[in-house]
């Protein structure tokens, strides 16, 4: 009888995951349309702990005016912190904004500088993350907690395997990544668990004015288009 029970249940489980399959597929949809309309752009990422006045908070919102000057849109999560910072950037310099934002228990609530037509919302953490994957051309990564090095890695992972093209990634802030970078240099290096080739997906620096000569520079040699 327990065992009947038991299979039972997991069967019940296996129904309920089949159908979360339409939804899965609903977002993959609604972001992939959405997002194809929308040109250029760069995903700025980050803590959503940051507050305004802070310093990276302020750079954040440098770095994403820069980059709505130069052309480019600006992608966040959607939510506070270094996430409004980047949309409050690029809305300041009177370019696209474009928030996906994921419904979660704590942290996240929309902020309010992504354009009106431009804000999408997910469930799905891996939904939200192909979408950054997928439409944007570079990644600039703010100091941040895990979710910051979910993507981060993710997207090194991605370009590391060949799954997807290369394209910038920068970390902006010396004082905060060095310590992550050393550590890669010196355990991950020295144990060969990667090669130093792969050190070269990755560039540090500081100022707005970096950020956009490295990725005007790659995009100089390559052209502006999805990334799988």
């Amino acid at each position: 009888m327990r065992s009947e029970k038991h299979h039972k249940g997991w069967n019940e489980i296996k129904t309920n995951d089949s159908w979360a399959i339409f939804k899965i597929m609903g977002e993959f949809v609604n972001g992939f349309e959405r997002m194809s309309q929308i040109g250029p752009c760069v995903s700025v990422f980050g803590s959503a702990r940051t507050k305004p006045g802070e310093e990276y908070y302020e750079l954040a919102v440098a770095v994403s005016q820069k980059l709505a000057e130069s052309g480019y849109g600006v992608i966040t999560g959607g939510g506070p912190g270094i996430m409004e910072a980047g949309n409050r950037g690029a809305n300041k310099a009177g370019g696209t904004s474009v928030g996906l934002n994921i419904d979660l228990p704590f942290e996240q609530h929309d902020n309010p500088y992504i354009d009106d037509d431009k804000s999408l919302d997910f469930d799905y953490f891996f939904v939200r993350k192909v979408m950054f994957v997928k439409y944007s051309q570079g990644f600039v990564v703010m100091p941040g907690g895990f979710g910051t090095l979910d993507e981060l890695f993710e997207a090194i992972t991605l370009i590391q395997t060949e799954k997807i093209g290369k394209f910038p990634i920068v970390l902006v802030g010396t004082q905060y990544w060095t310590g992550l970078l050393d550590w890669i240099k010196n355990t991950m290096l020295t144990a060969k668990t990667i090669s130093a080739s792969d050190l070269d997906l990755i560039q540090l620096v500081d100022t707005p004015e970096e950020v956009i000569q490295i990725i005007d520079t790659f995009y100089k040699g390559h052209s502006m288009s999805p990334n799988f």
